[in-house]
């Protein structure tokens, strides 16, 4: 690490266009995603915790899936937000280094999280008989390790490759700090970080070849039997669809950040950086709780029990007056 890293390096981050004129706009919109996201992921963690019936690897998995949304929208909303009320997009070196790692393990949490899933999907409806004894405590246990040891792993030695180099830019054009733009930042050669990058893609693209191999041994057995057809649209579904989802979002940030976009409007530059890090945590528990009947059935069931438990309170008030 050279003598420039000895004291705090700061570096500026994009400027959301028109930032003046609809700074509120943007801040309001920002904090009312990002609540958005903690009440919903964190509502459906609870539920998944509460009710007996959702102690299944299913909905397990899903609880994991939420918690990483949770993580990896953390690691974004709390910098933005404080950069659009302040008016200052600038950042650390070593903020811009924490905030990176968040968001790249997060990413990669999601793929194998989803991985996961997709084993436990293709078990429960291709080898039903089979489901209890293989997707076991201890099993599901691993799995659950898997899906956060790995992309930890990976993202550590990426963080590590990337926070190394000598840095002589100071400008990330994008809204927040990522791996390949520290990369960038430096005008030493990225050999071995474009070969570990490579590599990493490499086996978490043999992740999502893993999901799409499940998937069409899914839908085989389906056409086989009415059962397996409505297990696959009550639960398969919501995955198949966040799936779908992610490796678009990933191929979108995939392409800018290594092959540049500045012959694309700036507003669907600012769409396509933020697109991996917002849809997700937003789009996975609200089609899974929405598609999966016994999530919506015991979200909407608690609502509604809390609901009139508060009516009969104010009621009973009402009355004593």
């Amino acid at each position: 690490m050279n003598d420039n890293m000895s004291y705090p390096v700061m570096l500026t981050l994009m400027v959301p266009k028109e930032t003046k004129s609809y700074k509120h706009v943007y801040f309001i919109c920002f904090l009312a995603l990002y609540l958005f996201i903690l009440c919903i992921n964190i509502r459906l963690v609870v539920v998944i915790i509460m009710e007996k019936a959702l102690h299944e690897p299913m909905y397990i998995f899903l609880s994991h899936l939420c918690i990483n949304g949770i993580y990896g929208a953390t690691g974004f909303y709390p910098k933005i937000l404080s950069d659009l009320i302040l008016d200052s997009y600038v950042i650390s070196f070593h903020m811009c280094a924490l905030q990176t790692y968040v968001i790249y393990s997060s990413l990669l949490s999601e793929i194998t999280i989803l991985t996961v899933m997709s084993y436990d999907r293709y078990v429960a409806i291709c080898k039903p008989l089979d489901y209890h004894s293989k997707l076991t405590k201890n099993t599901c246990v691993k799995l659950i390790l898997f899906s956060w040891i790995v992309p930890t792993f990976f993202s550590v030695i990426a963080a590590l490759l990337a926070n190394l180099r000598s840095v002589c830019k100071y400008h990330i054009d994008k809204l927040y700090c990522d791996n390949w733009s520290i990369v960038k930042l430096s005008c030493t050669s990225s050999f071995v970080n474009n070969v570990f990058g490579y590599a990493i893609t490499v086996i978490f693209v043999s992740f999502i070849v893993f999901i799409i191999v499940s998937y069409v041994k899914l839908i085989s057995a389906c056409k086989a039997s009415l059962e397996n057809r409505r297990k696959f649209w009550q639960t398969c579904l919501p995955h198949l669809l966040s799936m779908i989802n992610f490796t678009f979002a990933f191929l979108f940030d995939f392409m800018y950040n290594r092959y540049g976009a500045n012959d694309i409007p700036e507003s669907l530059r600012h769409f396509l950086a933020l697109e991996l890090i917002v849809v997700p945590p937003v789009f996975s528990p609200l089609i899974y709780g929405l598609n999966i009947r016994a999530v919506r059935k015991r979200v909407f069931t608690s609502c509604c029990s809390k609901r009139n438990v508060s009516q009969k309170v104010h009621n009973l008030t009402m009355n004593k007056k």
